[in-house]
């Protein structure tokens, strides 16, 4: 994706939602910036962009036996989604 892309996404969640929202356009060299399945839709030359409240370097349990349901914030979570949804909605409304 490019930067308009990713600032437009930033910026529609930053509307639509209270959560802190940072972006960066960066290449592999960056490490763990290519360590989701959008990963596998760039692969292919699909166009995607990762969401991620940075995993491993937020949460010690990521990935782990002790990544259970209790250490995750689903307020937070929600909020996400809600926005996420929202900026779904904000595009297809621009296109259509």
């Amino acid at each position: 994706m490019n930067s308009g892309e990713t600032k437009n996404l930033k910026n529609s969640l930053l509307k639509a939602t209270p959560l802190p929202v940072y972006s960066i356009n960066a290449i592999p060299l960056v490490p763990g910036i290519d360590f989701s399945d959008h990963l596998n839709y760039w692969a292919f030359g699909y166009p995607a962009i990762m969401v991620t409240d940075t995993s491993f370097y937020r949460n010690k349990h990521y990935h782990t036996s002790a990544d259970t349901w209790q250490t995750l914030d689903y307020e937070k979570m929600a909020m996400l989604i809600t926005g996420l949804y929202k900026t779904v909605l904000q595009y297809w409304y621009s296109i259509n």
